[in-house]
């Protein structure tokens, strides 16, 4: 009876050492799965402030462009107005 029962014992620890080493194998793929997703949004976290930068670049380059366009607007409505001055003057000199 004690030899039966020493016999039980063995066998549940082995079958516990065949659980333990399961669930390690388990563990170590779920650590390996975590580390190639965190290395994968380290990447993407980087991709994103190179994007966050260039988006930041291309604003200032926006706005610079949108004043050099409001500025040649103001320029351009300026000499319409000296032209338009202009060609009075030339008709008021051309008029008998």
């Amino acid at each position: 009876d004690h030899e039966q029962l020493l016999k039980m014992m063995e066998e549940r620890m082995m079958d516990v050492e065949q659980k333990l080493r399961l669930v390690k194998r388990l563990l170590q793929e779920k650590v390996n799965q975590l580390k190639e997703q965190l290395s994968k949004n380290t990447k993407a976290d980087a991709v994103v402030k190179d994007l966050y930068v260039e988006n930041a670049q291309l604003l200032k380059a926006l706005e610079a462009t949108e004043q050099r366009q409001k500025r040649a607007e103001r320029r351009n409505h300026l000499l319409e107005e000296k032209i338009s001055n202009l060609n009075r003057i030339v008709r008021s000199l051309a008029a008998p």
